[in-house]
């Protein structure tokens, strides 16, 4: 099988099951056969561009996140680049969707400006996590550890929290906003408890 297939199989696979949905489930919402959809999460079928459109439209994702490795979606919004949305007496934003049937962690998380060489970056958290990152107040550095971005108070990002990541004040102390997804832990894996990604104790 092509690595483009692989890829795509193991998106399709990652985003059905943080949605917690099943395979026939997902490719009625497609409009696909579900043998269709098996083949490609094997790695084995050729799907077109429209089952593609199809696939990620049910997922509620664009189709970039079917056919790009996981270790380049990471998505960053910067303050002055957003639109907020009247709601009568109110202004919204959006920032993210958050799709996941395990575990969903919200943090508040003062970030210090570590002494020059002392930063160390996070250990990785289980396969499929995903950090959600608000800066409130300061600038930050933030990310996976060989690409993490600069962030300003009112930038957003979105990357995968499975790798070695990165936080890092640039100007005194910061507050930012995490909330962390992680999928559930699937049978057979033998995993009974989830542990918490920014804090003590287990879940």
């Amino acid at each position: 099988m092509s690595s483009g297939n692989v890829v795509v199989a193991r998106n399709i696979r990652l985003l059905r099951e943080q949605r917690g949905l099943s395979l026939a489930e997902l490719a009625r919402q497609a409009g696909l056969a579900k043998q269709t959809l098996s083949k490609l999460e094997q790695g084995t079928g050729n799907p077109t561009v429209d089952t593609l459109f199809s696939i990620a439209a049910a997922l509620g994702v664009p189709v970039t996140r079917l056919v790009a490795e996981r270790e380049q979606v990471m998505t960053v919004q910067r303050a002055d680049d957003v639109v907020w949305e009247q709601n009568g007496g109110y202004e919204s934003r959006t920032l993210d969707h958050v799709y996941g049937s395990g575990v969903i962690e919200n943090y508040l998380v003062r970030v210090g400006r570590a002494p020059q060489g002392a930063s160390r970056p996070s250990e990785p958290h289980p396969v499929g996590t995903l950090e959600h990152l608000y800066v409130i107040s300061g600038r930050v550095r933030v990310g996976p550890a060989d690409s993490p971005v600069e962030l300003s108070a009112g930038d957003f990002v979105r990357y995968p929290g499975d790798r070695p990541h990165v936080y890092e004040s640039l100007e005194g102390e910061s507050l930012v906003h995490i909330v962390v997804s992680v999928p559930r832990v699937q049978p057979g894996t033998g995993g009974t408890n989830v542990a918490r990604t920014h804090g003590g104790g287990q879940h």
